[in-house]
């Protein structure tokens, strides 16, 4: 590695280089590599600042993106390794666990829009178990996977009502139980968050109904037992 050496102490020196491609090391240098602080100018506009071990970024430091995004954290082998805040030049924002560069491990996800994310991460993508706030009072409480709301989980709604049961790309698929704030429960299967196949309301005033759904409604083949001991077998349409 060679420079400009600007002043020397205890076999670390303050020197500045310009590489090949633009680039522009200032910093403390020892056994002619980058060890201590500096600062590095990317030719494309990313700055870093911050510690250096063997030439990789090592320890604590902080990387600007051209693009005005910025990380604040822990280095290791030249990546995001530990604890650390990333920031989005929309106003995101990330606090947690990297790993590789990636969020990885337990994080903290706040939304520019109000929405907040707490829990596990993979690769960048929310896997495992967490919680998503929503601002307009909604909760996810449950299994993600690739991102999305995927095995099993609780939806509350800020009405009172609420999902427990099975999601698949984030909307309710499979096996679910719809507790509604006005007494009514609904058990059974869902398709992209509406009642499709078998399934069973109970009203809050003692009704019940029993049979298939379809596109949210009573479609097909039920029985509708009333309160006062009625009963109708037959077909619903759109119900």
């Amino acid at each position: 590695m060679s420079g400009k050496s600007l002043r020397q102490i205890d076999g670390i020196r303050k020197s500045v280089f310009i590489f090949g491609k633009g680039s522009k090391y200032e910093g403390e240098i020892k056994d002619d590599k980058r060890n201590g602080k500096g600062v590095l100018l990317f030719a494309n506009g990313d700055k870093y600042e911050g510690e250096y071990k063997d030439d990789n970024r090592n320890g604590k430091g902080v990387y600007f993106f051209e693009n005005g995004n910025k990380y604040e954290g822990e280095f290791k082998d030249d990546k995001w390794n530990g604890q650390g805040v990333y920031f989005f030049a929309n106003g995101d924002k990330y606090e947690g666990e990297f790993k590789d560069g990636y969020f990885n491990g337990q994080g903290v996800f706040f939304f520019a829009n109000g929405n907040k994310y707490e829990g596990e991460y993979k690769d960048d993508n929310r896997n495992g178990k967490g919680v998503f706030f929503f601002a307009n009072g909604n909760k996810y409480e449950g299994d993600f996977k690739d991102d999305k709301r995927n095995g099993k989980g609780v939806f509350f709604f800020a009405n009172g009502d609420k999902y427990e049961g099975e999601f698949k790309d984030g909307y309710f698929n499979g096996q679910g139980v719809f507790f509604f704030a006005n007494g009514n429960k609904y058990e059974g299967e869902y398709k992209d968050d509406n009642r499709n196949g078998k399934g069973v309301h109970f009203f809050a005033n003692g009704n019940k109904y029993e049979g298939e759904f379809k596109d949210d409604n009573r479609n097909g083949k039920g029985v509708f037992f009333f309160a006062n001991g009625d009963k109708y077998e037959g077909e619903f349409k759109d119900g």
